[in-house]
């Protein structure tokens, strides 16, 4: 398995989707906070999810996720799916990407690189341990995140 990458751009430049579920039911949201490395001996993502997400519920409910990259022209749609919440809209039919099955989750066509992962560790992010700063920033108005590592088990390009 290979992947070459800037992991300091492609989240936060490029951005990317963390998905969770079955094909037959599942949640998709854009992020731009992520890493990958390796740990416990094995190659791993790390994806951080707010609490009060849709997908979060999809995240703790399953075993695997996938973390999905794209071409720039799906910016457009990788904003829309980060502002709108799938309680509300069923967002992969207004936004037209195209869900497969990607092992045990599911991804989309239009991905230029998946990542599928094996959930091995979630753990709430407590603002009473970060920086001041960064607690009255991106915590004093909104939900904490729960920070997830998956192993990467297959990478689907």
């Amino acid at each position: 398995m290979n992947f070459e990458t800037d992991i300091f751009e492609i989240f936060d430049k490029k951005w990317a989707l963390v998905t969770a579920g079955t094909k037959d039911k599942f949640n998709t949201m854009t992020i731009s906070w992520g890493g990958m490395g390796t740990i416990w001996g094995k190659p791993v993502a790390t994806v951080y999810v707010r609490t009060s997400r849709y997908t979060h519920e999809f995240m703790d409910d399953n075993e695997y996720f996938t973390v999905s990259f794209y071409p720039e022209e799906w910016k457009k749609t990788l904003g829309i799916l980060g502002s709108k919440s799938g309680r509300d809209i069923d967002k992969m039919h207004v936004e037209g990407l195209t869900p497969v099955e990607a092992g045990d989750s599911v991804s989309f066509r239009e991905a230029e690189v998946t990542l599928v992962c094996r959930k091995l560790f979630m753990q709430t992010l407590d603002p009473k341990n970060m920086k001041p700063e960064i607690a009255a920033q991106f915590y004093s108005a909104d939900a904490p995140h729960d920070m997830y590592i998956g192993e990467v088990v297959e990478i689907i390009r």
